[in-house]
């Protein structure tokens, strides 16, 4: 069983139906809960369940982030990153006047990286620069802005009839000292 908590919200799962009734049993008798059912949107996540298994998108962000930044009829692309873009620090191209907005925009699309691996390399890569970017790494962040046009539903298919066992290790006390 795993519950997911996120300030009031709370997600409950586990290969047990009777379990997660407990649970919800449990929780009604010590706080008010309102039982949504199935989940279908968590934090800007659109869960589509089937029997062949879970597909995780965030096709509703994406097409925010586009609307927001004016990129919503820009003409798509391919791919995120021309292969032969050598993005430096130092470039001579003009320093932003808004480093803000290049910060932020750059943060939604990491936050994107969730369900979207193939943006993962780009926008960490373009992350590399949120301290100074510059013209050149306003650039990349549009053509990343223009690929997302092309594939804003692209996300996650979780099978279900898949084998693999996710193993996760925490050390929450690691900086306690006695």
């Amino acid at each position: 069983m795993a519950l997911l908590i996120y300030v009031d919200d709370v997600i409950i799962t586990s290969n047990a139906l009777a379990e997660i009734t407990v649970v919800k049993q449990f929780l009604r008798a010590s706080i008010l809960v309102k039982d949504l059912g199935e989940l279908k949107y968590f934090l800007g996540i659109e869960i589509a369940r089937s029997a062949k298994g879970i597909v995780l998108c965030q096709r509703k962000y994406a097409l925010d982030v586009l609307t927001d930044n004016g990129f919503y009829g820009a003409k798509p692309i391919s791919f995120p990153m021309d292969s032969t873009l050598k993005l430096i620090a130092d470039d001579l191209s003009l320093l932003l006047s808004d480093l803000a907005s290049y910060r932020r925009l750059v943060g939604r699309l990491l936050y994107l990286t969730i369900t979207r691996p193939d943006l993962s390399y780009a926008v960490q890569a373009l992350s590399q620069f949120m301290s100074n970017p510059r013209a050149m790494h306003l650039q990349a962040v549009e053509r990343v802005l223009r690929y997302l046009k092309a594939t804003p539903c692209q996300g996650l298919f979780l099978k279900a009839d898949s084998n693999l066992h996710l193993k996760a290790y925490s050390d929450s006390d690691w900086g306690w000292l006695p």
